[in-house]
């Protein structure tokens, strides 16, 4: 894992100004941030000082490390401007938390007393709320209501007991229009106190976030309302989406946040899976049905675990078709069944190298590389072994196989399909071509009707 140790000399004059919530902490004290600026994702944090949970791996993401000081668990973040790659060839220009966007996960167990920094370089002011859990009202982090702002140069402490378990993120709750569309967020995750309690083999979560980043621009626009044109997890998009990489009889939790402007129906493939967390708590086992599809609100948190049975590469996506591409423009007319022929000749004496398109579809662009602006992704991309995906933005693929090691995440590859288990073309006798229907056969048969007058029964008796 590649960190980089913030230089803390020369903050003394900066720290002079700092607010310290509860009074206890001095400023000297303050733990190091850690950082990272790797799209990649990174191994989990495993338990220390015996506690004992399965550790959650971020998808293209990172756990965050944290010091004891006494029987506190000290956290910092620092809140500030990033580059994040959302995929291969585009960089975007977001907020977000030591380095990366979204910010690193914060993992512990409840019963644990946390004590975490945030040190805002925005250039404006900031604050964290903790969604989902229970906390000291002063410690909720609304700005203006709870606190006051952490103003830019600032380190405000958050200190509390977590009393519950389960899926939970931070954000802030100030000038949010502006803080979440820059991609200001992050997971916070929470192990029951009871190690054998909801427990699985492989953990994973990830937030869902949308940008509307104009082509060739990396900054996002922030008065965007609902037309966004990329659907990020964790604010990368396909290809760039890291597989989620399970052993076949694992018992697997995928925990999903949703802060973008519209809700996604979370599709996988492959077998069922049951919902059994969300942001409010733990799902009571009467309450658990099976599903391959469950939607995740705006503003919510949901968990589903699954026994990974079936060996394969699994596809796992957002189920809005528009939420699966990249750089959408939402102005595109169709022209499907259009002949272009003669406009297209037209074009090229002002534009040598147009290439008409859409008249068949859509799925060509996914085969062809034409020329785009700098920093811009296609709207369809990504090959498998069979040929061109035609996706983009919130896709990824749940690969299952046969005799992984406990702690490898490693993308095993495209899966090896059995002989004689994979569609194939057809090539023998489809038989006569259909007939056109008969004429005289399709004519409107003749119909008896019996017209009952109001009043009287079918056969004129009461």
């Amino acid at each position: 894992m590649t960190f980089s140790r913030r230089n803390f000399v020369g903050l003394s004059a900066a720290l002079a100004g700092v607010a310290a919530v509860s009074g206890r902490v001095q400023a000297a004290s303050i733990p190091e941030a850690v950082t990272t600026t790797s799209p990649a994702m990174q191994p989990p944090v495993m338990p220390q000082g015996g506690q004992s949970y399965q550790p959650v791996v971020t998808l293209n993401g990172w756990t965050l490390p944290w010091r004891m000081n006494g029987d506190w668990k000290e956290f910092h973040l620092v809140a500030e401007p990033v580059e994040r790659e959302m995929a291969p060839g585009m960089v975007a220009r977001l907020w977000g938390y030591n380095g990366q966007s979204p910010g690193p996960t914060i993992e512990c167990v409840e019963g644990d007393k946390v004590r975490i920094f945030v040190t805002n370089k925005l250039p404006e002011h900031t604050t964290v709320h903790w969604h989902g859990l229970i906390v000291p009202n002063g410690m909720d982090g609304v700005g203006g209501l709870t606190q006051p702002q952490i103003k830019p140069g600032q380190t405000f402490v958050y200190e509390f007991v977590l009393k519950q378990s389960g899926t939970f993120m931070y954000h802030p709750h100030a000038d949010e229009m502006v803080q979440m569309a820059m991609g200001m967020m992050g997971s916070f995750v929470i192990h029951p106190r009871d190690p054998g309690l909801h427990r699985v083999d492989r953990d994973f979560v990830f937030l869902m976030q949308s940008y509307d980043i104009e082509p060739g621009a990396a900054m996002p626009k922030i008065m965007t309302m609902t037309d966004f044109n990329l659907w990020a997890w964790n604010s990368r998009v396909f290809p760039g989406i890291d597989p989620l990489v399970v052993r076949r009889g694992d018992r697997v939790r995928i925990r999903v946040g949703n802060l973008t402007m519209t809700n996604h129906p979370i599709h996988k493939h492959g077998e069922p899976f049951t919902l059994t967390c969300t942001d409010g708590g733990w799902v009571p086992e009467s309450a658990r049905r099976p599903e391959v599809t469950t939607d995740v609100p705006v503003g919510a948190m949901r968990a589903v675990e699954f026994v990974a049975d079936e060996l394969g590469d699994w596809a796992i996506h957002c189920h809005k078709s528009h939420h699966t591409m990249n750089a959408m423009g939402h102005e595109v007319k169709n022209f499907i069944g259009v002949n272009q022929k003669d406009l297209a000749k037209t074009i090229r004496k002002l534009v040598p190298d147009y290439m008409p398109m859409g008249e068949k579809g859509m799925a060509e662009m996914g085969e062809m590389e034409m020329p785009m602006p700098d920093n811009t992704l296609p709207m369809m991309t990504g090959f498998g072994q069979f040929g061109p995906m035609e996706m983009g933005g919130m896709f990824s693929v749940v690969k299952v196989r046969e005799g992984l090691a406990h702690d490898d995440y490693k993308d095993p590859g495209p899966y090896k399909n059995p002989e004689g288990t994979v569609a194939y073309l057809f090539e023998g006798d489809t038989g006569p071509a259909p007939r056109a229907p008969n004429k005289k056969a399709s004519q409107t048969p003749s119909m008896e009707f019996n017209v009952v007058k109001p009043g009287a029964s079918h056969s004129g008796k009461h």
